[in-house]
């Protein structure tokens, strides 16, 4: 009988379940912003502005931003692991979709902190 061997980091887990959760975060998110938008109505700027300014919308829009980075990092990191196999070009497309990612999460905090 042939042994299997288990080598690497086992991010296979944590990665499946981190995008899990953080799908779970987003749409948790989603159905909040759609009752926000359901209960407003008409829905005109100043109505749009002042649900924005809630505590619970913000914090569900910032919670959304932070999981679709994580959500999205996990699935490029493991793409990148899957087809890109010279170490060097893996990691310095890992490290320029970090930083792309992270840039993007914090404009969308920046953005939403203005509200």
């Amino acid at each position: 009988m042939v042994g299997r061997i288990v080598v690497g980091a086992h991010y296979g887990l944590r990665g499946w379940l981190a995008q899990r959760i953080t799908a779970i975060v987003m749409a948790l998110a989603t159905l909040v912003v759609l009752f926000g938008i359901w209960t407003a109505s008409p829905l005109t700027y100043a109505v749009w502005k002042g649900l924005l300014a809630k505590w619970w919308m913000w914090l569900s829009l910032a919670l959304f931003s932070l999981s679709v980075m994580l959500h999205a990092w996990v699935g490029v990191r493991d793409i990148l692991m899957d087809y890109v196999k010279p170490v060097g070009i893996r990691l310095t497309l890992e490290v320029v979709f970090l930083l792309a990612l992270a840039y993007y999460t914090v404009w969308a905090l920046q953005i939403l902190w203005r509200i």
